[in-house]
């Protein structure tokens, strides 16, 4: 095992020294996760992983977007997660996403460091690991963070990639409306109810360009430990290397996603919304040997300054009283990005206890 190298290089640079053989002991986190150890054996469901087809949810065909509908809710309740096929996203335009994010990523070290951010809420913001101000054992990952939404921002480097980025997450927030309005039917609301209490015209729209590195002992080491994410919906699309892992069951379930698809992640704000009705999903983040992988995820989320809680309609009866104390968003973001990640600690916080 290598000695200890604190990070302020990249896990990027940190890969390609000569002759790296073994990873620096703060990089090792299998102690840390002992039951999550990413050597534990994964299960590959991936043909039974819902597939919404999104031509459906938007069809004016009122039976294929009420089965769409019920295929989303269905999704929310007992996954998690799901697919989402026929969205209209250019293909060309989610390669030229990941090329764009694989050139960032092949700037030069001081190139890349003008965008190093000092706080969780500036707005341009690239690192590596999760927290490194706060973490004993740091990630084999990475990343660069950037609000677009409600006002856009962009790093100037490398050339074409902010225009690609802003056509992206405009499009990415067309999907994402969409999926709300059946979501919001599903839990037996109006379309509009979600987008109009969480104040989505304003919303919340980050983009978060993942690398992980080759790195020689990915028994050891992970990319991100598990845990669920901040918002209410997140869209990922990555090169052709595989290492999204998602927990259904007590089970991690390898994430193939279909070719062109959009692979969704529910949030810990839908849970709170639909008062755990729809559950936040926990994922992680495992790394390999010979093959550098890509991500791009873009979170939806509720206006910054929304104070989020259950959805007064799904709470006005004795048997299904509030589950989560209400909370500002940008509160909520802040705690979270400002800590150490672990599962769903943070959603616990705002749980009502009850006896």
């Amino acid at each position: 095992m290598s000695p200890i190298i604190q990070p302020a290089i990249s896990v990027k640079t940190l890969s390609e020294l000569p002759n790296l053989k073994s990873i620096p002991s703060n990089y090792v986190n299998s102690s840390i996760y002992p039951s999550d150890s990413p050597a534990s054996e994964p299960h590959d469901y991936s043909d039974s992983i819902p597939t919404v087809d999104f031509s459906l949810l938007t069809s004016t065909d009122p039976h294929q977007r009420s089965e769409a509908i019920n295929t989303l809710s269905k999704a929310c309740q007992d996954w998690g997660f799901f697919m989402v096929v026929n969205h209209g996203i250019p293909e060309n335009l989610m390669k030229d996403v990941i090329d764009g994010t694989e050139g960032f990523f092949n700037l030069r070290e001081e190139e890349k460091k003008e965008f190093a951010g000092k706080n969780v809420l500036d707005p341009i913001r690239y690192g590596t690991s999760f927290n490194t101000s706060k973490e004993k054992t740091f990630f084999w990952r990475d990343y660069l963070k950037v609000f677009v939404h409600p006002q856009f921002h962009s790093p100037n480097k490398p050339q074409g990639y902010s225009d690609i980025m802003w056509e992206y997450c405009e499009k990415t927030r067309q999907v994402t409306k969409e999926l709300l309005g059946g979501i919001s039917q599903g839990l037996g609301l109006e379309e509009c109810y979600l987008e109009r209490t969480l104040e989505m015209k304003s919303g919340f729209q980050i983009f978060i360009a993942n690398y992980y590195p080759c790195c020689p002992q990915p028994e050891l080491a992970l990319g991100l430990p598990p845990h669920s994410d901040h918002g209410l919906l997140t869209l990922i699309i990555q090169n052709q290397v595989g290492g999204l892992q998602v927990q259904h069951q007590g089970k991690w379930i390898h994430v193939n996603a279909l070719p062109n698809s959009l692979f969704v992640n529910t949030g810990d704000h839908l849970e709170i919304f639909s008062n755990g009705k729809y559950k936040s999903n926990v994922h992680k983040v495992v790394v390999n040997k010979t093959s550098p992988r890509i991500s791009v995820v873009v979170a939806h989320g509720p206006s910054l300054e929304a104070i989020v809680s259950p959805a007064s309609q799904l709470v006005q009866n004795e048997s299904n009283p509030p589950a989560y104390v209400p909370m500002k968003y940008k509160d909520y973001m802040e705690m979270q990005q400002s800590n150490q990640i672990h599962k769903k600690s943070i959603l616990e916080q705002v749980k009502i206890q009850r006896n």
